[in-house]
């Protein structure tokens, strides 16, 4: 998305193409695989895939649920993870009648603890029991906007803030972390980590103090991941403003009112976007494999 100067809030050109310098086109590679690679399955872009998706219970993350679906191989695996047990049996219910022959498993797990992080890791596990992915496709998509009715000097309990940082930045970390762990040495299985990034993660907006650092921070720790484990292919994708949710939630309490009345306007003149539509764009850049390995990739980027 292009962004002209720097002022109070982002301006979003529906049409153009991101203004940040372009990053080296470098392909990412496993050895002789490349995720064009479709071993067989030609109408299946991801092949046999042991996916599992944080934040899956609504927006994003329920969209990127049913898109992934019909992009993998028969016998490929999905573990739906949030924190609301019946939405997450529903969908569940309703991806296993339409896609049967994918595994769907979900757990309800507050992934700001370390027992939620346990019974995710644990449930991966036994989802990959008979050994038949080629790759684990980690999606961290769990996040929260934090108290945007404060501006950054009403933040002085830090309680508050290691709350929001346990959530939206530690989880994601220590979850990533035990999955990779886990699935290290296994033979033939490729191993792919997606953040749910923003452009919160490179551009300010007031009134959304602990959004922008906690996003940023998380960009941070998965290009450093990419660094230093070679052998995994990392992405920061940042799905672009969608329609959803967490969008009411910033048209109606975000404290600035520049920052409020942009986004609010955005929906008037239907410019937000379907959140199923940038999960395609996300299925997309995977497929095509174009990006550099920790790469911050944003829905209007071309890659």
């Amino acid at each position: 998305m292009a962004r002209h100067g720097h002022v109070g809030t982002p301006v979003y050109n529906m049409n153009g193409h991101n203004g940040r310098e372009c990053w080296e086109n470098t392909k990412f590679q496993f050895g002789d695989f490349t995720l064009d690679a479709t071993n067989g399955h030609n109408s299946y872009s991801l092949g046999t895939v042991l996916c599992v998706i944080t934040g899956a219970s609504r927006g994003f993350g329920r969209s990127l649920a049913w898109e992934l679906c019909p992009r993998v191989a028969p016998g490929s695996s999905l573990l739906l993870v949030a924190r609301t047990e019946q939405a997450l049996h529903v969908l569940t219910e309703e991806l296993t009648f339409q896609y049967p022959e994918i595994g769907v498993k979900w757990v309800a797990a507050d992934l700001g603890s370390a027992d939620g992080v346990r019974k995710t890791v644990q449930a991966a596990k036994e989802l990959n029991g008979r050994g038949t992915a080629q790759r684990i496709l980690i999606i961290n998509n769990a996040g929260s906007l934090g108290d945007i009715t404060k501006s950054f000097v009403d933040f002085t309990d830090p309680l508050e803030v290691d709350r929001y940082f346990s959530f939206n930045v530690s989880s994601a970390l220590c979850l990533t972390s035990s999955l990779l762990k886990v699935f290290q040495g296994c033979a033939g299985l490729q191993r792919l980590v997606v953040n749910i990034s923003s452009l919160a993660a490179l551009q300010p907006f007031k009134s959304w103090t602990l959004y922008c650092a906690g996003k940023a921070a998380r960009d941070m720790m998965f290009k450093v991941l990419a660094e230093e484990q070679k052998d995994v292919c990392v992405l920061n994708y940042a799905p672009g403003p969608m329609n959803n949710a967490m969008q009411d939630q910033v048209q109606s309490h975000t404290a600035d009112s520049e920052v409020r009345h942009h986004f609010t306007e955005m929906k008037k003149s239907g410019e937000l976007l379907d959140c199923h539509v940038s999960a395609k764009k996300m299925i997309d850049i995977l497929k095509k494999n174009t990006f550099k390995s920790g790469q911050h990739v944003d829905f209007f980027d071309y890659v």
